[in-house]
């Protein structure tokens, strides 16, 4: 199974970049991982919000495969615990998902093309964060549901 963790905006601030590529790396001891961060469009300013997440939603629909497994990040979502996280996971690879793609949309969430295509909704928290902030919370909790797997010492229940 691999992973890939998409979001669109820009490239990774400074003050979370070395948090995500260190958790990038742990994961990579499990899974194959990778990042592929989505441009903003180029007048995303000008646009309405829900002309903005129509547009975003057709470059995401474009980019996802017919097999992919797409974990919608979003507000309105399930909450999961670490150790229902780890299960999620463990039960996606006993059904052999090929890739599990965790998307972060925009600054204004997604359309409702991306949100019917979305096989599973997660909600991080009731709080809301900044999406680079979303970016290392995510590889920190995927690392995190990882090591619940294989019942090592980094997460403390």
């Amino acid at each position: 199974m691999k992973l890939q963790f998409w979001s669109i905006g820009k490239q990774h601030e400074a003050y979370v970049e070395a948090g995500i590529a260190l958790f990038t790396k742990r994961i990579m001891a499990y899974y194959p991982v990778q990042w592929q961060l989505i441009a903003p469009l180029k007048n995303a300013g000008k646009l309405p919000p829900d002309q903005l997440k129509l547009k975003e939603g057709e470059l995401v629909i474009s980019l996802l495969k017919k097999d992919d497994y797409l974990i919608l990040l979003d507000e309105k979502g399930k909450m999961l615990n670490s150790e229902t996280l780890a299960a999620f996971l463990q039960q996606r690879a006993n059904e052999s998902s090929r890739t599990l793609v965790f998307l972060i949309g925009g600054a204004y969430g997604v359309g409702e093309v991306v949100q019917q295509r979305a096989d599973f909704v997660w909600r991080l928290s009731d709080l809301v964060f900044p999406h680079q902030l979303v970016r290392l919370i995510l590889s920190e909790q995927i690392y995190r549901a990882c090591s619940i797997l294989r019942n090592e010492k980094y997460h403390h229940s």
